[in-house]
């Protein structure tokens, strides 16, 4: 595989009532032997959540976890302690390790909460369980890839136990854009959040995305104003 589109539409759906769900990848019912992962990247759900409504307490283990909030309040509890509630512009993560319980609530309770919710799997297995969360402002990824999350500590990411990374970016209509990437050898998947870009002869609209796994990276023509969140992972 050199380059595959995932077209938003194509994407799994589930709709519970107070969880109305988009999945990138096999997740929950939804099975496409064709769309499993991307690399070492597992899970991109696209969550809405209904007013004061949330998934209780359950369990994972051996996943790193990115939560990023698009919309609303997410109201997070694990049983390491930490009770937080995330609005847009945070970021959380979270290993699960050797095994962590946590829920997750729309802490609003007439707004509905949208969130991206990413897995990736480890690194190193069986780690004692970690929570992180920071948040970004929006001003220091306009025309430029901000850094979220990265393996390497102390360069203003949340710590990851991966060799993955995961920016976003908010770029003007008219700009031609290079993708980020750290290890020639990974993968990048990238998904527009909102807007509409041209790659290649695909354009790319509000939530469509794009798999590559190619040595030398394709640049992006920004159509209109666009919010670009891009994954970079190990293939293997």
């Amino acid at each position: 595989m050199a380059q595959k589109i995932y077209r938003a539409q194509d994407r799994g759906h589930a709709n519970f009532g107070w969880l109305d769900a988009k999945y990138s990848f096999s997740f929950n019912r939804w099975y496409d032997p064709e769309r499993v992962n991307f690399g070492l990247l597992r899970v991109l759900n696209d969550d809405t959540i209904a007013g004061g409504a949330g998934f209780g307490k359950h369990p994972h283990e051996n996943m790193e976890i990115v939560t990023i909030p698009l919309q609303g309040a997410l109201e997070h509890e694990d049983n390491t302690g930490h009770s937080e509630v995330l609005r847009p512009g945070d970021v959380q993560i979270m290993s699960a390790g050797r095994g962590i319980i946590h829920s997750e609530f729309n802490h609003l309770e007439d707004e509905e909460t949208k969130l991206f919710q990413i897995w990736i799997f480890p690194e190193k297995t069986d780690i004692d369980p970690r929570y992180d969360q920071k948040k970004f402002e929006e001003t220091a990824r306009r025309n430029k890839w901000q850094l979220l999350v990265s393996p390497e500590k102390g360069n203003g990411a949340l710590w990851i136990n991966q060799q993955a990374r995961i920016w976003r970016g908010r770029f003007s209509a008219g700009r031609t854009v290079a993708l980020q990437r750290a290890e020639t050898k990974a993968g990048v998947f990238l998904m527009v959040i909102a807007g509409s870009i041209t790659l290649g002869d695909e354009t790319l609209d509000r939530r469509d995305a794009v798999g590559i796994d190619e040595q030398i990276l394709p640049e992006l023509q920004i159509n209109e104003t666009s919010d670009l969140l891009l994954i970079e992972v190990p293939m293997r």
